[in-house]
């Protein structure tokens, strides 16, 4: 579910995210480096549209402090720092102070401090300032946070943290420890497993590849990513924490992709398992009944002898049948939700292009963790592990930065998940383009159509209309240009992909584009100019051009309209009782919920408990199976009067993830009707992978279904009553959604 960005920002990647991981020195904390630059301890992601710099000229005192800049970032965008220390300390609290200073922060940003505490499993602790927010111009301020000391805290990470647009200072940090600094506190002892400390290929694999690679050299390295990944989640000393799995690949990896037969290979592989030690007969691994299960692992592969040789080949079957049961280094499920967390991969410093045997580390981790923690798996659309093999030579021979991301997104997209993608990457924010044309375009009727501006006055300028088609944009007529983005942009279905993709259309590192516009039936030329998103309004993609606005109002003809794209839970007393009396209600969910009201709003709407959703999630004691959970989720009433009008649910392309999710709960009122079109096919709570490079992305890591078992996934939430809007209803200004369902409260009278 989304958090709040700043949350968001601090709460990405979780345990995923490995830094320079050193006790800092002395002088860590008030950015006082005789180099005037900040070392590698710290972590920044100023690849990401923010410059994080050491500033002489602007400092709370001392010599330098840290400057976090916007560069041509976006509202929801975020620039960090971030140090990482050892939780060692013995004590009862941990307390950040430091002092922060702005210039120009936007409304909808902040600049804030941050802590947080990270063990194996992921967050276990965590706040900022962001209830105290830095907006605007201000002068030096203090700040504090302070947090219990978990004892299952491995490491303290802090820092600075700039949301939206504008400058942050932060400067005189201060870490204590039950108020003493960190030199008087005692240390505690702290197990650390032999994995993290096995730093063998921490900058690096080493690994090179021939140009071209042999059919003999892929399918060694695909049986390889097969093994090395059934190894990883299914061996109980892997589990224990006892190897760094990453390094173990690149040990083994050149004797086998210089294996020239499959026995050989077959040998190698063999000899590799045993490394790890004897598994210990399992008594508590059992298989599930069928009708308890959604999905079952793919591991018919296991039987091939020809692919694995018969030694091999047993040796993994045992290790099947005697799978990990306990915890697991690698991946755990969420607290209080189950979805997989991944957990301790390395991200591989900040490189944009890492060396090759890191690359083809990428596919391995993906695929694998797609083949056992994807509960879609089965909905892809093909073979799964075929994708393997096609992918390892396009990784590996990837020679630059553009390539290697664009083969990432190209592999991510074919899981056809919509919450799957590759967020704020330079790489690929370059590739699309730094420049925005001020209008906003949505495919109606198949055809790229100017909605509304971004910028009303630059609109305008721009000589577009709404309503008006874009047919060509630099000389390439847009059903071609459809196509050339159709295998880079990852969406459920084709309603989402051609959301995301008319977001790109008009994107470019130009200031100039040339234009083909049809209006009225005539085709005529148009250039357009481009500009950086911080002069542009971007929030209405989601369906919520104004944050600040009520989420009520009441429509001509007494109808209540409820938008949950600013939504307050806590004004929700107040919107129904201002909701009595009226003859029906429209609740807009063309938009992502401000805030999680599922249950909250239900109880005004439904006068039994009724059943609304089904889910599967992953067990980690037997990686690729996800059992369905016992029972499904209800809603139920909560007051003795739920309200009697027509109730009209509205949605589209946009609706996605929890709008899906609040979609199948608020349609079970029994005078609920969903009119609209598909929405986007991704519902479930997302798990963060990070893959080398510094590259995040994230898959839906649970299945979520109706009661009785129907598909949400890449389906989407199929209204009731479709409608669609129209070119002709778009150049009139008309929102044909909420014509039709005030028809419908209408004439239910």
């Amino acid at each position: 579910m989304k958090l709040p960005y700043l949350a968001l920002a601090l709460q990405l990647g979780g345990a995923t995210v490995s830094l320079a991981q050193t006790a800092a020195p002395a002088t860590a904390y008030d950015f006082e480096y005789p180099s005037g630059q900040l070392p590698a301890t710290w972590y920044t992601n100023n690849g990401k549209g923010y410059r994080v710099t050491l500033d002489s000229a602007v400092r709370h005192q001392g010599k330098y402090a840290l400057r976090m800049q916007d560069s041509q970032a976006k509202e929801g965008q975020f620039g960090v720092a971030t140090l990482r220390i050892p939780a060692q300390y013995a004590g009862k609290s941990v307390t950040l102070k430091g002092f922060i200073k702005t210039e120009g922060v936007s409304e909808q940003g902040s600049a804030a401090l941050w802590l947080r505490e990270d063990g194996s499993s992921g967050s276990v602790s965590f706040k900022n300032t962001q209830d105290q927010p830095m907006r605007g111009t201000t002068d030096w301020k203090q700040f504090s946070i302070t947090l219990p000391l978990e004892e299952q805290a491995e490491y303290i990470l802090f820092g600075g943290i700039l949301a939206g647009t504008g400058t942050a200072w932060f400067d005189d940090l201060e870490l204590t420890i039950d108020n003493k600094p960190l030199s008087a506190v005692a240390t505690r002892t702290m197990s650390v497993k032999p994995a993290a400390r096995d730093t063998a290929f921490q900058q690096a694999s080493g690994i090179t590849f021939p140009k071209k690679l042999s059919t003999q050299q892929i399918e060694n390295l695909a049986v390889l990513g097969r093994v090395w990944g059934f190894v990883k989640y299914y061996h109980p000393a892997v589990a224990a924490g006892n190897f760094n799995m990453d390094a173990e690949l690149f040990r083994v990896l050149p004797a086998v992709l210089s294996a020239p037969n499959e026995k050989k290979r077959s040998q190698l592989l063999s000899a590799w398992v045993k490394k790890f030690g004897e598994v210990p007969a399992c008594k508590t691994c059992v298989e599930l009944p069928a009708d308890k299960v959604r999905l079952q692992p793919d591991l018919a592969w296991l039987s091939d002898t020809k692919q694995l040789g018969e030694a091999l080949r047993s040796q993994l079957t045992y290790l099947r049948q005697n799978r990990n049961q306990g915890e697991h280094y690698y991946v755990s499920a969420a607290p209080n939700v189950g979805n997989p967390v991944f957990q301790h991969e390395a991200p591989y410093g900040r490189t944009a292009l890492p060396d090759a045997g890191l690359r083809l580390l990428a596919l391995y981790r993906y695929w694998n963790m797609i083949a056992y923690f994807f509960p879609y798996r089965y909905a892809i659309g093909e073979d799964w592990q075929q994708v393997l093999p096609e992918f390892i030579p396009k990784l590996t021979r990837a020679g630059t930065a553009e390539q290697y991301h664009l083969t990432l997104l190209a592999l991510i997209a074919r899981i056809h998940d919509t919450h799957a993608n590759i967020y704020q990457d330079e790489v690929l924010t370059h590739y699309n383009g730094k420049l925005y044309a001020p209008v906003r375009l949505r495919f109606v009727e198949n055809q790229a159509v100017v909605t509304d501006y971004y910028h009303a006055t630059l609109g305008k300028e721009s000589g577009l209309q709404v309503g008006d088609v874009v047919v060509k944009i630099d000389g390439v007529p847009v059903p071609e240009l459809v196509k050339k983005w159709q295998p880079l942009a990852p969406a459920s279905n084709e309603p989402a992909q051609l959301r995301n993709i008319a977001n790109l259309l008009l994107r470019g590192n130009t200031e100039k584009v040339p234009v083909v516009v049809r209006r009225n039936g005539k085709e005529f030329p148009l250039t357009l100019t481009r500009y950086a998103s911080t002069k542009l309004d971007m929030q209405m993609n989601w369906g919520t051009p104004d944050p600040a606005a009520s989420a009520w109002r009441l429509l001509p003809g007494n109808i209540g309209y409820l938008s949950l794209g600013t939504i307050k839970k806590n004004k929700l007393p107040e919107i129904m009782q201002a909701a009595e009396g009226t003859k029906g209600m429209v609740i807009d969910i063309r938009n992502y919920p401000s805030e999680f009201v599922v249950f909250a709003l239900s109880q005004y709407l439904v006068p039994k408990p009724t059943q609304f959703a089904l889910f599967s999630g992953p067990d980690i004691t037997y990686p690729g199976t996800f059992p369905l959970m016992p029972e499904p989720v209800s809603v139920s009433p909560g007051v003795a009067n739920p309200y009697p009008g027509k109730v009209v649910i509205l949605v589209n392309e946009i609706s996605q993830s929890q709008a899906e999710y609040t979609t199948m709960a608020l349609r079970t009122a029994p005078n609920a009707t969903v009119i609209g079109s598909t929405t986007a096919g991704a519902d479930g709570n997302v798990s963060n992978i990070m893959l080398p490079g510094g590259i995040p992305t994230m898959i839906t890591g649970l299945g979520v279904y109706y009661p009785d078992g129907r598909e949400t996934q890449r389906i989407g939430i199929a209204p009731d009553i479709e409608v669609k809007p129209t070119i002709q209803g778009i150049k009139e200004g008309r929102d044909e959604l909420l014509e039709r369902a005030v028809q419908l409260i209408e004439t239910a009278g």
